[in-house]
Protein backbone atom coordinates (compact mmCIF):
# COMPACT_ATOMS: atom_id res chain seq x y z
CA UNK A 1 0.00 0.00 0.00
CA UNK A 2 2.88 2.37 0.68
CA UNK A 3 4.94 2.68 -2.48
CA UNK A 4 5.27 6.39 -3.21
CA UNK A 5 5.82 9.19 -0.70
CA UNK A 6 5.64 12.86 -1.59
CA UNK A 7 7.70 15.03 0.77
CA UNK A 8 6.57 18.63 0.39
CA UNK A 9 9.37 20.84 1.70
CA UNK A 10 8.25 23.66 3.97
CA UNK A 11 11.58 24.48 5.55
CA UNK A 12 10.47 22.69 8.72
CA UNK A 13 13.30 20.65 10.25
CA UNK A 14 10.81 18.52 12.18
CA UNK A 15 9.44 17.19 8.89
CA UNK A 16 12.88 15.99 7.85
CA UNK A 17 13.24 14.30 11.24
CA UNK A 18 9.90 12.59 10.64
CA UNK A 19 11.07 11.33 7.27
CA UNK A 20 14.22 9.89 8.85
CA UNK A 21 12.14 8.25 11.59
CA UNK A 22 9.87 6.57 9.05
CA UNK A 23 12.91 4.80 7.59
CA UNK A 24 13.08 2.68 10.75
CA UNK A 25 9.77 1.06 9.79
CA UNK A 26 10.17 -1.79 7.25
CA UNK A 27 7.05 -0.76 5.31
CA UNK A 28 8.71 2.55 4.38
CA UNK A 29 12.16 1.26 3.54
CA UNK A 30 11.35 0.28 -0.03
CA UNK A 31 9.20 3.30 -0.85
CA UNK A 32 10.06 5.67 -3.68
CA UNK A 33 10.47 9.20 -2.36
CA UNK A 34 9.73 12.38 -4.28
CA UNK A 35 10.99 15.58 -2.67
CA UNK A 36 9.19 18.70 -3.83
CA UNK A 37 10.27 22.30 -3.38
CA UNK A 38 8.04 25.05 -4.73
CA UNK A 39 9.27 28.49 -5.73
CA UNK A 40 6.51 31.05 -5.27
CA UNK A 41 5.84 33.57 -8.07
CA UNK A 42 8.40 36.41 -8.01
CA UNK A 43 8.20 40.05 -9.01
CA UNK A 44 11.18 39.93 -11.39
CA UNK A 45 13.22 37.52 -13.48
CA UNK A 46 16.30 38.13 -11.31
CA UNK A 47 14.37 37.36 -8.13
CA UNK A 48 13.02 34.19 -9.69
CA UNK A 49 16.51 33.07 -10.75
CA UNK A 50 17.79 33.62 -7.22
CA UNK A 51 14.94 31.66 -5.65
CA UNK A 52 15.36 28.91 -8.24
CA UNK A 53 19.04 28.50 -7.37
CA UNK A 54 18.20 28.50 -3.66
CA UNK A 55 15.53 25.85 -4.27
CA UNK A 56 18.01 23.58 -6.03
CA UNK A 57 20.42 23.85 -3.10
CA UNK A 58 17.63 23.13 -0.61
CA UNK A 59 16.67 19.96 -2.49
CA UNK A 60 20.28 18.83 -2.52
CA UNK A 61 20.60 19.37 1.24
CA UNK A 62 17.42 17.44 1.97
CA UNK A 63 18.56 14.46 -0.12
CA UNK A 64 21.87 14.52 1.76
CA UNK A 65 20.25 14.86 5.19
CA UNK A 66 17.62 12.12 4.92
CA UNK A 67 20.23 9.49 4.01
CA UNK A 68 18.04 7.41 1.69
CA UNK A 69 19.21 5.28 -1.24
CA UNK A 70 19.61 7.82 -4.11
CA UNK A 71 18.07 5.30 -6.51
CA UNK A 72 14.79 5.65 -4.63
CA UNK A 73 14.78 9.46 -4.48
CA UNK A 74 13.67 11.95 -7.10
CA UNK A 75 13.41 15.72 -6.77
CA UNK A 76 11.02 18.23 -8.28
CA UNK A 77 11.63 21.99 -8.36
CA UNK A 78 8.61 23.88 -9.61
CA UNK A 79 7.28 27.41 -9.72
CA UNK A 80 3.75 28.28 -8.62
CA UNK A 81 1.49 28.61 -5.61
CA UNK A 82 2.73 25.96 -3.13
CA UNK A 83 -0.76 24.85 -2.08
CA UNK A 84 -1.78 24.18 -5.70
CA UNK A 85 1.51 22.59 -6.75
CA UNK A 86 1.53 20.08 -3.87
CA UNK A 87 -1.93 18.82 -4.88
CA UNK A 88 -0.93 18.68 -8.57
CA UNK A 89 2.29 16.75 -7.97
CA UNK A 90 0.56 14.31 -5.60
CA UNK A 91 -1.80 13.46 -8.46
CA UNK A 92 0.96 13.32 -11.07
CA UNK A 93 3.10 10.81 -9.19
CA UNK A 94 0.08 8.98 -7.71
CA UNK A 95 1.44 9.44 -4.18
CA UNK A 96 0.32 7.01 -1.49
CA UNK A 97 1.26 9.50 1.24
CA UNK A 98 1.94 13.23 1.48
CA UNK A 99 4.35 14.28 4.22
CA UNK A 100 4.44 17.95 5.08
CA UNK A 101 4.83 20.40 7.93
CA UNK A 102 2.01 22.29 9.58
CA UNK A 103 1.96 25.36 11.78
CA UNK A 104 -1.09 23.91 13.53
CA UNK A 105 -3.14 27.05 12.99
CA UNK A 106 -6.70 27.03 14.22
CA UNK A 107 -9.72 27.47 11.98
CA UNK A 108 -10.03 31.13 10.94
CA UNK A 109 -6.30 31.76 11.45
CA UNK A 110 -5.49 28.99 8.99
CA UNK A 111 -7.82 30.39 6.33
CA UNK A 112 -6.74 34.00 6.72
CA UNK A 113 -3.03 33.17 6.79
CA UNK A 114 -3.32 31.04 3.66
CA UNK A 115 -2.06 27.83 5.26
CA UNK A 116 -0.63 25.46 2.64
CA UNK A 117 -1.12 22.33 4.75
CA UNK A 118 -4.74 23.23 5.54
CA UNK A 119 -5.51 23.82 1.87
CA UNK A 120 -3.91 20.53 0.82
CA UNK A 121 -5.60 18.71 3.70
CA UNK A 122 -9.03 19.87 2.55
CA UNK A 123 -8.57 19.33 -1.19
CA UNK A 124 -6.33 16.29 -1.56
CA UNK A 125 -7.73 12.75 -1.51
CA UNK A 126 -4.35 11.32 -0.45
CA UNK A 127 -3.36 10.22 3.06
CA UNK A 128 -1.44 13.04 4.74
CA UNK A 129 1.11 12.90 7.53
CA UNK A 130 1.18 16.32 9.16
CA UNK A 131 4.03 17.36 11.43
CA UNK A 132 3.47 20.48 13.49
CA UNK A 133 6.28 22.94 14.10
CA UNK A 134 5.98 22.73 17.89
CA UNK A 135 6.15 18.99 18.50
CA UNK A 136 9.06 16.71 19.29
CA UNK A 137 9.72 13.85 16.86
CA UNK A 138 10.59 10.50 18.45
CA UNK A 139 11.25 7.01 17.21
CA UNK A 140 7.84 5.52 16.39
CA UNK A 141 6.96 2.82 18.89
CA UNK A 142 3.56 3.73 20.32
CA UNK A 143 0.91 4.13 17.62
CA UNK A 144 -2.73 5.03 18.12
CA UNK A 145 -5.54 4.40 15.61
CA UNK A 146 -8.94 5.99 16.22
CA UNK A 147 -11.77 3.94 14.70
CA UNK A 148 -15.46 4.44 13.94
CA UNK A 149 -17.87 2.94 11.41
CA UNK A 150 -16.73 5.04 8.44
CA UNK A 151 -15.14 3.68 5.28
CA UNK A 152 -12.21 6.03 5.83
CA UNK A 153 -11.60 4.47 9.26
CA UNK A 154 -11.47 1.01 7.72
CA UNK A 155 -8.96 2.21 5.15
CA UNK A 156 -6.94 3.74 7.99
CA UNK A 157 -6.96 0.32 9.65
CA UNK A 158 -5.65 -1.36 6.47
CA UNK A 159 -2.90 1.26 6.19
CA UNK A 160 -1.94 0.86 9.85
CA UNK A 161 -1.79 -2.95 9.62
CA UNK A 162 0.37 -2.80 6.50
CA UNK A 163 2.62 -0.21 8.10
CA UNK A 164 3.21 -2.15 11.34
CA UNK A 165 2.97 -5.82 10.38
CA UNK A 166 6.73 -6.37 10.13
CA UNK A 167 7.68 -3.78 12.73
CA UNK A 168 8.12 -5.69 15.98
CA UNK A 169 8.87 -2.64 18.10
CA UNK A 170 5.40 -1.20 17.54
CA UNK A 171 2.66 -1.12 20.17
CA UNK A 172 -0.75 -0.33 18.71
CA UNK A 173 -3.66 1.23 20.59
CA UNK A 174 -7.05 0.77 18.91
CA UNK A 175 -9.39 3.49 20.18
CA UNK A 176 -13.14 3.87 19.96
CA UNK A 177 -14.64 7.04 21.44
CA UNK A 178 -18.42 6.72 21.60
CA UNK A 179 -20.07 10.11 22.20
CA UNK A 180 -23.13 8.30 23.58
CA UNK A 181 -21.10 6.89 26.48
CA UNK A 182 -20.20 8.78 29.62
CA UNK A 183 -16.69 10.23 29.48
CA UNK A 184 -15.85 8.47 32.76
CA UNK A 185 -17.17 5.04 31.77
CA UNK A 186 -15.01 2.23 33.18
CA UNK A 187 -15.11 -0.88 30.99
CA UNK A 188 -13.18 -4.09 31.58
CA UNK A 189 -10.49 -5.25 29.18
CA UNK A 190 -12.80 -8.01 27.96
CA UNK A 191 -15.64 -5.57 27.32
CA UNK A 192 -13.34 -3.28 25.33
CA UNK A 193 -11.90 -6.14 23.28
CA UNK A 194 -15.43 -7.30 22.44
CA UNK A 195 -16.51 -3.90 21.13
CA UNK A 196 -18.18 -4.40 17.76
CA UNK A 197 -15.87 -1.93 16.01
CA UNK A 198 -12.59 -2.82 17.72
CA UNK A 199 -12.91 -6.62 17.92
CA UNK A 200 -12.37 -7.26 14.16
CA UNK A 201 -9.48 -4.77 14.11
CA UNK A 202 -7.86 -6.43 17.13
CA UNK A 203 -8.15 -9.85 15.53
CA UNK A 204 -6.60 -8.57 12.30
CA UNK A 205 -3.72 -6.93 14.15
CA UNK A 206 -3.00 -10.10 16.15
CA UNK A 207 -2.99 -12.23 12.99
CA UNK A 208 -0.20 -9.98 11.71
CA UNK A 209 1.78 -10.32 14.92
CA UNK A 210 1.13 -6.74 16.06
CA UNK A 211 1.05 -6.05 19.79
CA UNK A 212 -2.36 -4.35 20.09
CA UNK A 213 -4.60 -3.05 22.88
CA UNK A 214 -8.18 -1.75 22.90
CA UNK A 215 -9.54 1.41 24.49
CA UNK A 216 -13.27 2.17 24.55
CA UNK A 217 -14.47 5.33 26.20
CA UNK A 218 -17.04 8.11 25.92
CA UNK A 219 -17.03 11.89 25.58
CA UNK A 220 -16.29 14.32 22.79
CA UNK A 221 -14.24 12.33 20.25
CA UNK A 222 -11.75 15.02 19.23
CA UNK A 223 -10.91 16.14 22.74
CA UNK A 224 -10.81 12.57 24.08
CA UNK A 225 -8.56 11.25 21.32
CA UNK A 226 -6.06 14.06 21.88
CA UNK A 227 -6.20 13.43 25.63
CA UNK A 228 -5.55 9.70 25.19
CA UNK A 229 -2.66 10.39 22.80
CA UNK A 230 -1.03 12.49 25.50
CA UNK A 231 -1.75 10.03 28.32
CA UNK A 232 -0.36 7.06 26.37
CA UNK A 233 2.66 9.03 25.15
CA UNK A 234 1.78 8.29 21.51
CA UNK A 235 4.41 8.77 18.79
CA UNK A 236 2.02 8.64 15.80
CA UNK A 237 -1.75 9.06 15.64
CA UNK A 238 -3.87 7.79 12.72
CA UNK A 239 -7.52 8.29 11.89
CA UNK A 240 -9.84 8.20 8.92
CA UNK A 241 -10.88 11.57 7.54
CA UNK A 242 -14.01 11.16 5.38
CA UNK A 243 -14.33 13.55 2.46
CA UNK A 244 -17.79 14.99 2.89
CA UNK A 245 -17.70 17.40 -0.04
CA UNK A 246 -20.15 16.72 -2.90
CA UNK A 247 -18.35 15.67 -6.06
CA UNK A 248 -19.30 18.89 -7.84
CA UNK A 249 -17.32 20.85 -5.24
CA UNK A 250 -14.15 18.79 -5.12
CA UNK A 251 -12.23 21.42 -7.09
CA UNK A 252 -13.58 24.30 -5.01
CA UNK A 253 -12.51 25.65 -1.65
CA UNK A 254 -15.40 25.42 0.80
CA UNK A 255 -15.13 28.19 3.40
CA UNK A 256 -16.95 26.19 6.08
CA UNK A 257 -14.52 23.29 5.72
CA UNK A 258 -11.50 25.60 5.66
CA UNK A 259 -12.69 27.07 8.96
CA UNK A 260 -12.26 23.59 10.36
CA UNK A 261 -15.35 22.11 11.96
CA UNK A 262 -14.45 18.45 11.46
CA UNK A 263 -13.06 15.91 13.93
CA UNK A 264 -9.92 15.46 11.85
CA UNK A 265 -9.34 19.21 11.76
CA UNK A 266 -9.63 19.42 15.56
CA UNK A 267 -7.10 16.62 15.99
CA UNK A 268 -4.77 18.07 13.35
CA UNK A 269 -4.60 21.28 15.34
CA UNK A 270 -4.62 19.95 18.92
CA UNK A 271 -2.78 16.60 18.96
CA UNK A 272 0.68 16.70 20.53
CA UNK A 273 2.16 14.18 18.06
CA UNK A 274 2.38 13.70 14.27
CA UNK A 275 -1.04 12.92 12.77
CA UNK A 276 -1.68 10.72 9.74
CA UNK A 277 -5.08 11.51 8.22
CA UNK A 278 -6.41 8.87 5.85
CA UNK A 279 -8.89 9.33 3.03
CA UNK A 280 -10.01 7.00 0.31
Amino acid sequence: MLKKILYADSGNGHTQEMLKTLQDIPAFQNCDLTILHVVSPQSSADALETKWEEGGKILGEIVKNVNIDPAKVSTILRQGEPKDVVCQVAQEIDADLILMGSRGLKRLESFLENSVSQYVFQLSDRPMLLVKDDIYIRRIKRVMLALDKSEAAQYALELTINMLKDYREAELYLVRVNPDLDANVDLSRTEMEQNSILAPALAQAKRMGINAHCIVTGGKPGKKICQLAEEKDIDLLLLGSPDRRPSIAKSLVDLDRLLGSSLSDYIRVNANCPVLLVRK
